[in-house]
């Protein structure tokens, strides 16, 4: 029997839809600028390239309703709605989701601009609030994805405008990881990120998939 220090975290994990079961989370592995008109607003181009990621700990992830909090060290934290892909046994895909990848803009253009590690403006605590977990098919392949602050719409695009979809994102993070069951895969936003502030309150939809809403504490 394995003795420890210290009593280990409990594993991060996310509700499924219609099933008491949990889905663990391993590690979250997030694609950038997967959008053209997201790219663009970024300053960044927007033809197919060679896409690229970065990551989160498991434990950035927010779920069962809880709210995040606003994170130290920035005035400028972003809203990022995405489609996340939840890996299962055997290396496929058990399911889907709805994430927000918060974001200290700041943090990351100030880190962009010195060609630094994008780390403390993406991979933070309560980083990436997620909903319930959908197993199986994506609903729609080109469905509505769209985020609201306070009832606004801020981000409002469609699955199919993803620079590369799902499973090329998910087969080129293939090639730079061994993707074991527990992986979750944000796919890329759609354009419109913008700020949030304390009490903004967060609603995100993908077509086919439980909602995610949130209150910025």
């Amino acid at each position: 029997m394995t003795s420890y220090l210290f009593a280990p975290a409990p594993t991060p994990s996310l509700p499924i839809v219609g099933d008491e079961r949990r889905f663990p989370v391993r590690r979250i592995l997030c694609v950038g600028q997967n959008y053209a008109a997201h790219a663009r607003e970024m300053g960044a181009d927007p033809t197919r390239q060679e896409p690229f990621f970065f990551s989160k700990p498991a434990d950035a992830v927010v779920v069962d309703g809880a709210d995040p909090v606003y994170p130290s060290a920035t005035s400028n934290l972003h809203h990022e709605v995405e489609l996340v892909a939840a890996i299962g046994e055997n290396g496929k895909v058990a399911g889907w989701a709805i994430g927000v990848d918060l974001t200290r803009r700041d943090l990351q253009s100030e880190a962009k601009a010195k060609g630094r590690p994008w780390d403390a403006g993406k991979a933070f605590d309560q980083s990436a609030p997620c909903g319930a977990l959908t197993l199986g098919a994506l609903p729609e392949a080109a469905g509505a994805i769209a985020l609201t602050v306070n009832g606004e719409t801020k981000q409002s695009s469609t699955l199919d405008q993803m620079i590369w979809n799902p499973a090329e994102v998910i087969e080129k993070a293939r090639t730079l990881w061994a993707l074991q069951p527990g992986d979750l895969i944000f796919t890329g936003t759609p354009e419109g990120v913008g700020p949030l502030a304390k009490g903004d309150v967060v609603e995100a939809t993908i077509a086919g998939l439980e909602t995610l809403k949130f209150t910025v504490q």
